[in-house]
């Protein structure tokens, strides 16, 4: 699959541009946010993380004639039977104030042991004639109350990875980017590249 110089990140949200903007830094990539494009955000009509990853990079290639990115992600939580799932960002509500999405989610588990929960991302790769490929990557944990650190975004402070005692939103940059649902799905989109 060819490597393009140039993308258009398909999100209007600041943390998942910065950090799909800082997975690709290395491989010399070009990047512009949808938002900085004035791009629509069309409504995620699918019914996977997939179809709605798919779905936002076909809408950014066709009106940017560049190229798209897009990623759909968010938590599964065992004992809820995947919620809030494809709904995540929707849990946090029009102002996307996920402290909100994150008291909503420990009310649902209130009575429940079982703290499972796993990070799925799908990342889509579309061009302006339609071509579109996709990527999925989970991380796999657990859930924790009250939440924890600010270094990450969405329901990162209350997410411990699996073989670890601190939250992704406690953790460095760094170490997030090695391990996470996001960065597994774009070692995919990578080794594509490269293939």
């Amino acid at each position: 699959m060819e490597r393009p110089a140039k993308l258009v990140i398909a999100s209007h949200n600041p943390g998942k541009v910065r950090e799909i903007e800082d997975l690709l830094r290395p491989l010399g990539i070009a990047v512009v946010g949808a938002a900085a494009l004035g791009l629509i955000e069309p409504e995620e009509t699918g019914h996977s993380f997939a179809e709605n990853a798919a779905l936002k990079a076909r809408t950014a290639a066709e009106a940017a004639k560049l190229p798209a990115l897009a990623d759909d992600s968010g938590l599964a939580v065992a004992a809820l039977d995947g919620a809030p799932g494809i709904y995540s960002a929707r849990w946090a509500g029009p102002a996307k104030d996920f402290s909100l999405a994150m008291r909503k989610v420990e009310e649902a588990l209130k009575g429940k042991a079982d703290r499972r929960a796993k990070f799925v991302a799908a990342l889509a790769l579309a061009w302006p004639d339609g071509r579109c490929d996709v990527f999925e990557g989970e991380a796999e944990g657990a859930l924790v109350w009250p939440p924890r650190g600010t270094k990450g975004f969405g329901y990162d402070p209350m997410f411990v990875p699996a073989g670890y005692a601190i939250t992704f939103g406690e953790m460095e940059p760094g170490k997030k980017h090695e391990m996470s649902h996001r960065a597994r799905a774009f070692a995919k989109l990578v080794q594509a590249w490269t293939a």
